[in-house]
């Protein structure tokens, strides 16, 4: 009978363990998809957003992208890379970012409603 419990116990905990990894890899992916959605705007030579690959469950390793110990996204830095077309909306979905800079590009359009809702945004270039 106590083999029985213990066995049952480890499974809870191999569950608990699953659901935990599973709203990590969510979290990750939201992001990567918003950053996705800016790629997706822009045109530009196409070896500057190669690395974006929405693929990939961490956007923390791709190129531009700057992220906190707790693998957020907080910067994008996309400045003098030649790239056009307008910021994304999806980008109000980074909810840690600090920094947008998007300096000296052609970049259109006006700045997205959802970017003011971003709190922890505190420097805007483009």
């Amino acid at each position: 009978m106590a083999g029985v419990i213990a066995i049952r116990n480890l499974g809870l905990w191999f569950v608990n363990v699953f659901a935990l990894a599973l709203v990590s890899v969510a979290s990750g992916n939201s992001e990567g998809n918003a950053l996705y959605g800016l790629r997706r705007s822009l045109s530009g030579p196409d070896n500057v957003l190669q690395s974006w690959d929405p693929n990939l469950v961490n956007p923390c390793t791709w190129f531009h992208i700057t992220c906190n110990q707790d693998n957020h996204v907080t910067r994008v830095e996309l400045y003098k890379n030649n790239i056009q077309g307008p910021i994304s909306s999806e980008l109000g979905n980074l909810k840690n970012l600090i920094s947008l800079d998007m300096y000296d590009n052609n970049i259109s359009g006006t700045i997205p409603p959802s970017l003011g809702k971003l709190k922890s945004l505190v420097f805007l270039s483009y």
